[in-house]
């Protein structure tokens, strides 16, 4: 029996064996399944000896899940069969225990987890009469006490009773509402007959069950009954002369005095919440409050009646149950969820300058306790740490939470800056000291911690824990016993070394990389002539990411090769598009070497191969390497890029300026472009360096460049005044956010539609602000 199976489920695919969803009899789809079915019968195979290893184990498991399942289910229908609801016939009561049973059976072993199963089991009692609440109580033990995978026991019982609660809430609801329409007509034929009705009304009013209180539009109590009375632990005479406004409660569900006041305006004819109040021993009691309004025979609202349930007992069961889903069950700390929660609040609606701190913690040799001593001691040891950690930092207003195994986190709201931040890391360190004494042990605990100090508007809740961290074991590798401070420049790297190693050997496969394309612009005459193929990834976790972010150590891994072969795939496929659709107002393509490609000797025969698939003239294809590409005229990278170029393939000196920028050896390369790094062009607004001077580097740097018979392109332009100084200079090409960001294909083809369209061409294209 397949243990996951949902048996209200919709219907599977009624198609022919084999079919796959849209492919037509006879088509490409066919051969391809065939394909398929010969390569998996091979699999199949292949994976036979496996299978009869695997299989004695497998059936012993299956064995002790099935005994589980079967006394679980057994002690479900002996529970349910004890009385706890209505009288229930055994053609409904069977259905009814086998269907909850087997919601329970699929939350607790399905994956990923569904605790909304759990949850409709408990409305289906609730929905045939099983509302007793000692139901609930023998229901929670009886789940809890079954092994379930995950350690989701609690938040499998959590589920369960939430459902039923919520159900019978529902139940309650309706019931109520009937008995106000039902009070409302009886009301409104007592006001019409009221010297004939006013004794059946006043039977009503005093034995209703419900307390029910009859106020004016100024908010004065006129009359309640002995319900209402005794829900404020006193009788009807207590109340007279009291004011609604009186019954304020600090703990009033937002919204509620507004609908007040917008009943007894006449704006609206009633209004529920859970409201609490005082009673006169000072005791909170809570309960479901429904107000609605009467009017007058022209309208006017001429009295208010309020119908209030005493809902303590289940609000109170209802927080142990949160309670019981939002704590760690060993050190009583607030768990991962109720963690989230807290952090995720701080970012619905932050102000601009809020700021906020995280400490990750992390016991160092927690696990030599474990393994040592036994699992008895670790489990004592967390919760001498966690009571130490508390009353270290909730006296300061911190939130401290257990993550899961040896892990703590401290939440810092309204932090002042990253002083305080550290100040809750020493004082994390300074709690853990002394030593744990635990029966006969004095056991020595030390901890590593991550610092992270940042103004909510800079981040979000996911990168923030992710950064916070990576800062922890940043901590670790530094020695433990310490704290590390987060630091941005070192975080990118830990996460861009993460996602390489981790995912980018697949992602590939996965459709993860795409490329956008940044204009290149002759100065002269403003047109786009060109376009730079720039690779992103848009990873599932850490979002869309730059080439900075993995590229470098893409390269360190060897992974740069498959990488770098399908971007200039890709790429010169597009263009060779472009090239079809305009002619010879197709933007050249620029595609970046790595250095690792570049002395790689199957370079030549990539790009030709890669020209001769797609089409793509060489005199199209521009190669952009960095100066480190070619370390001496011997170097076999240089007879590579000599064929590249006699292939018809032109190359650019990516970057230029920046490394050590060997003159003989730019004389020797075959290029016959040099880019100038947009670091020398950023830098001329800096106001801590030389404008003046700066300029006349660059203008050096043109120079020489057409000195030595090469153009010059100019990267990182952002203003018009910078464009219009460049082409004064002599600089053939720029590029920059000036003249464009880097934009998906149809936006690039959309700037050569536009062009096209232009009747003159316009000196100024290119250049607005």
């Amino acid at each position: 029996m397949n243990e996951s199976a949902d048996l209200s489920g919709p219907p599977g695919n009624d198609g022919p064996p084999g079919s796959a969803p849209g492919s037509a009899p006879g088509t490409a789809a066919d051969a391809d399944e065939a394909e398929a079915a010969e390569a998996a019968a091979g699999a199949e195979a292949d994976e036979a000896a496996g299978a009869e290893t695997d299989e004695a184990a497998g059936a012993e498991a299956a064995e002790a899940v099935e005994a589980a399942t079967a006394g679980f289910r057994a002690a479900w229908a002996a529970m349910l069969r004890t009385g706890h609801g209505a009288a229930v016939r055994p053609g409904v009561l069977n259905p009814l225990t086998a269907r909850t049973a087997d919601l329970l059976h699929r939350a607790a072993r399905e994956h990923p987890f569904r605790p909304e199963l759990a949850g409709q089991a408990g409305a289906l009692l609730i929905d045939n009469q099983f509302t007793d609440p000692q139901l609930l109580a023998d229901a929670v033990q009886l789940i809890q006490r079954q092994a379930v995978p995950d350690e989701r026991g609690p938040a499998l019982s959590g589920a369960f009773a939430a459902g039923w609660a919520a159900a019978l809430r529902e139940r309650t609801l309706r019931e109520q509402e009937a008995i106000r329409l039902a009070a409302d007509t009886a009301r409104q034929e007592v006001e019409k007959a009221l010297r004939v009705s006013e004794a059946r009304f006043r039977a009503l009013f005093e034995s209703a069950a419900i307390g029910i209180g009859l106020g004016d539009t100024d908010g004065n109590i006129l009359a309640v009954n002995r319900a209402l009375g005794e829900i404020f632990g006193g009788g009807p005479e207590d109340m007279t002369g009291v004011r609604v406004n009186d019954l304020v409660h600090p703990e009033d569900t937002p919204g509620v005095w507004e609908a007040y006041e917008e009943l007894i305006s006449g704006k609206r004819e009633y209004f529920q919440f859970d409201k609490p109040y005082y009673r006169r021993d000072g005791e909170v009691v809570w309960t479901h409050l429904t107000v609605s309004l009467i009017r007058d025979d022209d309208g006017a609202p001429l009295y208010q009646v309020a119908m209030l349930e005493d809902v303590t007992d289940r609000y109170r069961l209802q927080e142990r149950l949160r309670h019981q889903a939002t704590h760690d069950p060993l050190t009583g700390l607030p768990n991962r969820a109720a963690f989230f929660e807290r952090l995720e609040k701080l970012f619905e609606e932050p102000e601009p300058d809020v700021r906020f701190g995280l400490c990750y913690v992390d016991l160092d040799g927690f696990k030599v306790v474990n393994d040592s001593l036994g699992h008895d001691m670790g489990d004592q040891l967390l919760t001498v740490v966690a009571r130490r950690l508390e009353n270290a930092l909730s006296p300061l207003g911190h939130m401290v939470a257990r993550l899961g195994g040896d892990e703590f986190v401290v939440l810092l709201e309204n932090c002042r800056g990253e002083q305080e931040a550290v100040a809750a890391a020493k004082t994390v360190l300074a709690a853990l000291t002394k030593p744990v004494v635990i029966g006969d042990h004095r056991l020595a605990v030390g901890a590593s911690v991550g610092v992270l100090e940042r103004r909510i508007a800079t981040t979000t809740p996911g990168a923030a824990v992710r950064a916070a961290d990576l800062t922890l074991y940043r901590a670790k590798e530094a020695g433990r016993g310490r704290w590390t401070l987060f630091d941005p420049k070192e975080n990118a790297r830990a996460v861009s070394r993460y996602a390489v190693s981790v995912r980018m050997p697949a992602a590939l496969d996965r459709g993860e990389f795409f490329i956008d394309y940044q204009p290149m612009v002759d100065l002269a005459s403003g047109a786009m002539t060109g376009v730079e193929a720039l690779v992103r990834w848009r990873h599932p976790q850490l979002g869309v990411l730059g080439p900075e972010e993995f590229v470098g150590v893409a390269e360190e891994t060897g992974l740069i090769m498959p990488l770098g072969r399908w971007v200039l795939e890709q790429a010169c496929e597009q263009a060779a598009d472009w090239v079809a659709r305009f002619g010879d107002r197709a933007p050249r393509l620029s595609v970046n070497l790595a250095v690792r490609q570049a002395r790689n000797a199957g370079l030549v025969g990539d790009v030709e191969r890669t020209l001769r698939s797609t089409g793509l003239d060489p005199s199209m294809l521009q190669l952009e390497i960095t100066e480190s590409t070619v370390v001496g005229p011997e170097d076999e990278a240089l007879k590579a890029l000599h064929a590249l170029v006699d292939m018809g393939v032109s190359l650019s000196v990516d970057d230029f300026g920046t490394g050590w920028s060997n003159l003989a050896y730019l004389r020797d390369l075959p290029v016959s472009n040099l880019k100038i790094a947009g670091s020398f062009v950023g830098d001329l607004h800096d106001p801590a360096k030389d404008t003046h001077l700066g300029w006349r580097i660059v203008s050096g740097l043109v120079s020489l460049a057409h000195t030595l018979g090469l153009s010059v392109t100019a990267e990182g332009v952002e203003s018009r005044a910078d464009a219009e100084r460049l082409r004064l200079m002599g600089c053939d090409l720029a590029q920059g956010w000036h003249f464009g960001r880097p934009a998906r294909p149809a936006e690039i083809a959309r700037r050569i539609a536009e062009a096209d369209l232009e009747a003159a061409p316009d000196p100024e294209f290119g250049y607005e602000s």
